[in-house]
């Protein structure tokens, strides 16, 4: 995808890979290179790779992706709720989902005594330096937090064991050309 947008607004966006915050004005003209999971990986004029959440979406004229409702989850298990939840999240680098990508180690949701239930979602990184890790994390527990009855997300990133291609699905190794 490539598509050239002129920001409708002044948005922050995080620059990739380093996860710092930057401005973006009004005016200013992006090319959309992903569009994924709700967001958009846009690349400005002066080269700078940069995320903008979905929530920012009609800066760039897109229109913000609702989270399921009650009846697209009603009688599914929680469970594969979050599963489905985790598919919509993607390193803003590369155009497949974290669970294609083999980051989740684990997702469990449990009852918590007050009501509710709590989330916990284990992840790790395509390398262990990547300034994005923090971003993937507030995205998983936005989208887990989304869910019907979900009071409470706990999502780590856990660097062990490392992160290697054998993770991938075959799914993910096609599409990125390395099968």
């Amino acid at each position: 995808m490539r598509e050239e947008i002129v920001l409708s607004r002044d948005v922050e966006g995080t620059a990739i890979p380093y996860g710092d915050k930057i401005p973006l004005t009004a005016g200013s003209p992006v090319i959309i290179s992903q569009a994924l999971g709700g967001s958009y990986t846009v690349v400005t004029m002066q080269g700078y790779m940069v995320r903008i959440d979905g929530k920012d979406a009609d800066a760039i004229g897109k229109e913000v992706v609702a989270p399921p409702t009650a009846e697209e989850v009603a009688g599914r298990p929680l469970v594969d709720l979050v599963w489905d939840q985790l598919k919509t999240c993607y390193d803003p680098e590369i155009p497949v989902n974290i669970v294609e990508l083999g980051l989740v180690h684990s997702a469990e949701a449990a009852p918590r005594p007050e009501g509710g239930q709590k989330v916990s979602v284990r992840f790790t990184l395509t390398a262990p330096g990547c300034g994005m890790g923090d971003v993937l994390r507030q995205d998983i527990e936005r989208k887990v937090l989304e869910l019907p009855d979900v009071k409470e997300a706990d999502v780590q990133v856990q660097l062990d064991p490392p992160w290697d291609q054998s993770r991938m699905s075959d799914a993910a190794r096609l599409q990125l050309g390395l099968m």
